[in-house]
C-alpha cells in the first residue's frame, strides 16, 4: 500500500522572525510604501499575534512601537476643522522648534482612516490601554469625511471614498465604543446601492463585485449592528457568491486568478455569515502552503513570487479560520486576533462603567465565539506562566 504523505507544516518559527525583521528594517522595495508605514507595522504586529508570538517583541521595542504610533496622532485645535486621527508616517512632523515651519506643517496633518484603523489596532494588539486618544475627537474626524450618499473619503481634504474607508470608519467607531455623529443609516444604503447582480459587493456604486469589498461591507454592516437587516434569501445568495470564489485556495473575482489574501477576505465574509464550514479547508490550507517561504518565511501572492507583509498576515489568518494548530482565533470582522479582541471588550467595559453608556457589542458567529473562548482559556494559562520557553526563540 502506498504511504500516503504528510500534510506540508506550517513554519511557525520563520514566519515570527520574518514578520520581526520588518519592525526592524524594511526592503528597499518597500520604500513606496513608508508614507503608509502604519499598515506595514498593523500586518507585523497582529501577524505576531496571531502566531502567539509576541512575545518575541522585547519589551522597551513594544513601548516604542506604541510611543511612535501616538507619535502619528492628529489632535485639532478649537479654531481648526476637524481632523482627528493618526497619520501614516512622520513626514508632517518635522523635527525642529522653528515655530513658523511648525506652524506651516499643521495645515497638512490630518487624520486618514486607513492609518487611523491601524494604528488603534496595534495599540490594542500591544495591550496599550488607549489612555491618551481623545476619542470624540477622533469620531469627529471621522464623521466629518462622510458623504451625503453615506461613504467615506480616507482623509479631510479629499481623496477617494469607497467601500474601503467605510469599513475604516466602522472599525474606528467600534473599537472606541462611540458612533458620535456618524449616520449609520447612510451608511448602510451606500452599501446595499453597492450590491450587484450577483449579491457581492462594488467598491464604489456600479462597480464589479469584489472579494475584498464584499467583506468591507459584510464587516461594516456587522460592526454597526445591522446584518440583521439583510433578508434570508440575500444572505443565501451572498453566501453562493463567496462559495464558488473557491477554486483550490480563493479568488477575488470570477475569471481571476486564487490570492492568498482572499483567503481572508472571502474567508472571513464566510465565517460572519457562519458560512465557513462549507468551504474545503484541505485545498485552501494547500494552497496557501504552496506560496509560502521555506528559506525566510513568509507568504506571497503566488506561487514562486516573494513573500510580504500583508500576504503574510492574511494568510495567517486565512488558516487560522481552518484551525491550524499553534495559530490563535482571529475575529473576522476586526480583522485582529480574538486575544486582542477580548483586550478590547475589557476597555469598553471600563469606559461604560466610568461614564454609564456605551454602544452595544454585537453578536460573534458561532465559530467567532468559540475562538474567543479558545483565546480567553489561552490568556488565563499565560498568566500563570513566569517565563516564557518558545523554541522560535532557538530555532
Amino acid at each position: 500500500m502506498e504511504d500516503i504523505a504528510d500534510p506540508e507544516p506550517v513554519l511557525l518559527s520563520k514566519h515570527a522572525k520574518n514578520l520581526l525583521r520588518f519592525l526592524h528594517l524594511l526592503p528597499a522595495r518597500m520604500a513606496s510604501h513608508d508614507n503608509t508605514r502604519s499598515t506595514i507595522v498593523f500586518f507585523a504586529v497582529c501577524g505576531l499575534d496571531v502566531l502567539n508570538s509576541l512575545h518575541l517583541i522585547p519589551p522597551k521595542m513594544r513601548q516604542d512601537i506604541i510611543d511612535w504610533t501616538y507619535g502619528g496622532l492628529v489632535m485639532p485645535r478649537d479654531n481648526e476643522k476637524r481632523c482627528g486621527g493618526f497619520m501614516g508616517c512622520r513626514a508632517m512632523v518635522p523635527k525642529t522648534e522653528d515655530a513658523d515651519v511648525l506652524q506651516c506643517m499643521r495645515k497638512y496633518q490630518w487624520g486618514h482612516l486607513a492609518m487611523t484603523y491601524t494604528s488603534i489596532a496595534v495599540l490594542i494588539t500591544l495591550g496599550d490601554d488607549l489612555s491618551r486618544l481623545d476619542r470624540k475627537s477622533i469620531v469627529d474626524g471621522v464623521a466629518a469625511v462622510q458623504k451625503a450618499e453615506g461613504s467615506f473619503s480616507a482623509c479631510i481634504d479629499g481623496s477617494e471614498d469607497d467601500m474601503r474607508f467605510v469599513y475604516c470608519a466602522a472599525t474606528i467607531c467600534y473599537m472606541l465604543d462611540y458612533w458620535g455623529d456618524v449616520n449609520k443609516e447612510s451608511m448602510f444604503q451606500f452599501i446595499m446601492r453597492s450590491m450587484r447582480y450577483d449579491y457581492g459587493f462594488s467598491q464604489e456604486l456600479e462597480g464589479e463585485a469584489h472579494g475584498g469589498t464584499t467583506f468591507c461591507a459584510l464587516a461594516t454592516l456587522h460592526l454597526s449592528g445591522q446584518l440583521h437587516r439583510l433578508d434570508a434569501t440575500t444572505v443565501e445568495r451572498m453566501k453562493r457568491w463567496l462559495v464558488f470564489r473557491q477554486m483550490d485556495g480563493f479568488q477575488g473575482r470570477p475569471n481571476k486568478p486564487v490570492d492568498t489574501c482572499y483567503s481572508f477576505w472571502i474567508g472571513a465574509s464566510l465565517c460572519i455569515l457562519d458560512a465557513f464550514e462549507v468551504t474545503d479547508y484541505a485545498k485552501n490550507r494547500e494552497y496557501i502552503l504552496s506560496t509560502q517561504d521555506k528559506l525566510i518565511g513568509g507568504f506571497a501572492k503566488w506561487p514562486q513570487a516573494s513573500p510580504d507583509p500583508f500576504h503574510t498576515y492574511l494568510g495567517l489568518c486565512g488558516l487560522a479560520f481552518t484551525g491550524e494548530p499553534g495559530l490563535s482565533g482571529v475575529m473576522p470582522s476586526l480583522n485582529m486576533s480574538m486575544a486582542a479582541y477580548d483586550h478590547m471588550q475589557h476597555l469598553h467595559e471600563h469606559w461604560r462603567s466610568q461614564n454609564g453608556k456605551g454602544d452595544e457589542d454585537v453578536g460573534l458567529s458561532s465559530a467567532a465565539q468559540l475562538q474567543l473562548k479558545l483565546a480567553k482559556d489561552v490568556e488565563a494559562k499565560a498568566t500563570t506562566a513566569i517565563t516564557s520557553t518558545s523554541p522560535l526563540i532557538s530555532t
